[in-house]
């Protein structure tokens, strides 16, 4: 029986009717629990808790219409537990009922109801009794909580109608500033609205809104007086596909498309010109409505980023090309060198030998120039005088420039610095000037302007010129010559385009300065009409005032600290077999003993068999099998600190992957003397002198 009450009192509880009042009954005996949780089942939810600590867990987790509390507990009992809820405020209005099963003097009963009781239910309990009792708390809570819903709703609505008002005269208010600002801005933006008849011939809007005025250059009467204007302007390149999309429009649909249009000022505009066919009630159409957008700087965008995309990966093309170059130039310079130090020649033998390697020399240079239009050369950034680098230029273009062609300088006082490589700033001005003097046969004045200009971070973030926010150095090359066609202004800087003539010019020159503008952290910007000369901007970072000034260059000679460098059994591994050749003829020349290895794995299995039997590592970097930076790792853990040098044919060593402090890059085509240099330097660390 005991069982089935429980699992009844359990289903009971667990019965959680939407809206009704809660019974808070507390007592240590759970049989009494159970007999009042059955009894007052049906009046209200029945709560239970079997100490007063319990009981006030209880109280914190809801409201209740009433406390049934038996008045002696183990622990805190019954009057304690009173006296706590009436000193708690949001539970002292709650009814309490004291359960006792004993005590009926009246001592014991004033001083329940001085506890805050206002009944007393003696045990054992009568149902019908307690019933009654607890159901007036039970009404006279729902009443109460019925009232003060009724007057929280009450509120509400009174809340909701007062704010509705508000809400409306705030309403009207804004929308009268919309209708203000709407106008304003519609007025301001690169768009016009307009109203279109059906059967308009020639096309002509009948109404617009917007500033028609700054998109087009026109007013619009100006347009309804002349009805073949708008047709007329169209790009004779897009007529023809315009009027056919605004034909097609005679099936009921309304049209989008992209064109351009020539303004009053004589310059074209890309504007996006939509419409949709607007229908009355009756599904008959009325007119076209549509917007007409400048859409101008999207273009140009697009075709920047389109521009940037074909550089880049002719980019990554032309290093690998000159990856391959700069190994045939090795070999090359290499056997010529190798003849002139072995065989006596005659001078007409001389004068052949000298041509060949001078036109490999300019193979060489070639290929720099590819590598500068790649990003892929080695610079030396440095705090660069633009008066030091005006008067260097000045100088060395004083008998190119010729008698019809005057250079000028404009660089103010208050020039910053650049940050740059000096002898690839100097080229690449020398280039400039020299593009503006072949734009000039008939003479005239190439103007240089130096300025400082900042950018700031929105200007960075909306720019198309990839500039990062901070200061920059502009020097600007202005001439007045022939200008470029606007149709490959943006083909100008590809390697091997040029305008020349068939043997004037191999079209590497603002590719060269391109990529090194780029590579220094800046950018090149062309502006150019033809006929009206062109202008070309080349901006560099402002160097810091902690930035190093820039050095001359100078090419090392043989020797470390003045002394000559002694014989050394090198083990040399190249994948080229003409490269390793000539390399190891000239290490034997310089008075070396050469093993020679084909690939990274003969090599170590070299140093296996015997790891003292070598001086030093000289290894190509980029090898089918293992890479250069692989073997030097992979030799150390056969011998430890292993002396090691890597050549290269690429220009930018600080690209190699996994390089070692001490491991120094010599870059192909190299001298004697410079491998020389470098070997002494791997060997022990001792900077070469310099000339």
């Amino acid at each position: 029986m005991l069982e089935h009450a429980k699992a009844e009192r359990g289903s009971a509880l667990r019965r959680k009717p939407n809206g009704r009042s809660r019974v808070l009954v507390v007592d240590d005996d759970e049989r009494n629990l159970l007999a009042l949780a059955e009894v007052l089942s049906d009046i209200a939810e029945v709560v239970t808790a079997d100490s007063g600590e319990a009981a006030l867990r209880q109280l914190l987790k809801g409201e209740f219409a009433v406390i049934l509390l038996d008045v002696f507990m183990p622990g805190l009992d019954g009057y304690e537990t009173a006296r706590l809820i009436r000193a708690r405020d949001q539970t002292k209005r709650i009814p309490i009922i004291f359960l006792s099963a004993v005590n009926k003097e009246t001592e014991h009963l004033m001083r329940g109801y001085t506890m805050g009781a206002v009944d007393y239910v003696f045990k054992p309990v009568e149902p019908i009794v307690l019933q009654s009792k607890v159901a007036v708390f039970v009404d006279l809570f729902n009443m109460t909580r019925e009232v003060r819903r009724k007057a929280e709703r009450e509120q509400r609505l009174l809340d909701a109608n007062l704010t509705a008002n508000a809400e409306r005269l705030s309403a009207e208010r804004e929308l009268r500033l919309a209708e203000q600002r709407q106008g304003a801005i519609i007025a301001s933006l690169p768009i016009c609205l307009y109203l279109e008849p059906l059967d308009a011939d020639p096309r002509i809007p009948r109404y617009v809104s917007g500033n028609f005025d700054a998109l087009t250059g026109y007013a619009f009467d100006e347009v309804q007086q002349d009805p073949t204007l708008w047709v007329r302007s169209i790009h004779p390149e897009d007529r023809d596909r315009v009027t056919a999309a605004i034909d097609a429009r005679g099936s009921g649909k309304g049209h989008a498309i992209e064109y351009r249009w020539l303004c009053a000022d004589g310059n074209y505009k890309y504007f996006l010109d939509q419409s949709v066919l607007l229908r009355d009630s009756d599904d008959q159409p009325i007119e076209f409505a549509g917007t007409l957008l400048d859409v101008t700087d999207r273009k140009q965008l697009e075709a920047q980023l389109v521009q940037s995309g074909r550089l880049d990966a002719i980019g990554q093309l032309t290093g690998g090309i000159a990856h391959d170059f700069n190994n045939l130039l090795a070999a090359v310079l290499g056997g010529i060198q190798l003849i002139e130090r072995r065989v006596s020649l005659d001078d007409d033998q001389q004068r052949i030998v000298s041509m060949t390697r001078h036109a490999a020399e300019q193979g060489a240079e070639l290929v720099g120039r590819l590598l500068a239009f790649a990003r892929r050369q080695k610079l030396e950034p440095a705090r660069v005088d633009i008066a030091s680098v005006a008067s260097s230029v000045t100088d060395l273009l004083t008998h190119t420039l010729g008698g019809l062609v005057s250079l000028k300088w404009h660089t103010g006082e208050d020039i910053g610095c650049a940050y740059a490589d000096a002898a690839q700033l100097e080229l690449a001005l020398m280039n400039l000037i020299i593009n503006a003097r072949d734009a000039m046969p008939e003479g005239g004045t190439i103007s240089v302007l130096g300025e400082n200009r900042e950018v700031s971070t929105e200007q960075a973030r909306k720019s198309a010129l990839g500039l990062a926010s901070g200061n920059y150095v502009v020097l600007t090359v202005a001439d007045t010559g022939s200008g470029i066609d606007p149709e490959i202004i943006q083909q100008v800087t590809e390697p091997f385009f040029t305008t020349k003539e068939v043997g004037k010019g191999t079209g590497l020159g603002l590719s060269m300065v391109y990529g090194f503008a780029t590579q220094s952290g800046g950018t090149l910007r062309i502006e150019s009409k033809a006929g009206e000369g062109t202008r070309v901007e080349l901006w560099l970072p402002t160097a810091d005032e902690t930035d190093t000034v820039a050095t001359p260059r100078v090419e090392a000679v043989g020797k470390a600290n003045g002394k000559p460098t002694p014989s050394l059994r090198l083990l040399l591994v190249d994948d080229h077999e003409g490269v390793r050749a000539t390399t190891a003829i000239l290490l034997k020349d310089l008075g070396h003993e050469v093993t020679e290895a084909a690939g990274g794995s003969e090599v170590l299995d070299k140093l296996r068999a015997d790891p003292d039997a070598y001086d030093i590592v000289v290894s190509d970097y980029a090898m089918p099998d293992i890479s250069g930076t692989e073997v030097v790792r992979q030799a150390r853990a056969i011998r430890s600190a292993l002396p090691a040098l890597l050549i290269t044919g690429y220009a930018d060593a600080d690209s190699i992957s996994a390089l070692p402090d001490d491991v120094r890059v010599l870059i192909k085509p190299f001298t004697p003397e410079q491998l020389s240099c470098a070997i002494a330097t791997a060997i022990d660390g001792a900077p070469c002198e310099r000339l």
